[in-house]
């Protein structure tokens, strides 16, 4: 499966978080309250993605579909583009991490 063995490593790379950790953090009022729900209802893009994420995390590489490849791209661009635009000081608090947080990456976690 060409396609898996092109993304994973980046997508390795980009969802520090794992399932466990990403599923906890879905429950806080903090992954709730950031990113964009136009389109979507009440549920921002990046928390939907979250949930997707947990469920790709709890796969076997061979056993991923095209869909949760399409999917694993799709956070390594986000991922990518996001740390891009890291604010200046500390984002320890800031939505800026807590929208990462909501596609598995936390950009405090060594």
């Amino acid at each position: 499966m060409a396609d898996v063995d092109e993304v994973w490593d980046d997508w390795q790379r980009a969802v520090n978080m794992t399932a466990k950790e990403l599923r906890e953090w879905l429950d806080t009022d903090e992954a709730r309250a950031v990113g964009d729900t136009s389109g979507s209802g009440s549920e921002s893009t990046g928390h939907k993605s979250g949930r997707r994420i947990v469920e790709i995390l709890g796969r076997n590489k061979g056993d991923l579909s095209d869909a949760d490849v399409a999917h694993m791209r799709k956070v390594v661009g986000y991922v990518n583009r996001h740390l891009a635009q890291r604010p200046s000081g500390a984002v320890v608090d800031t939505p800026w991490r807590y929208s990462l947080m909501n596609w598995g990456h936390d950009p405090l976690k060594a």
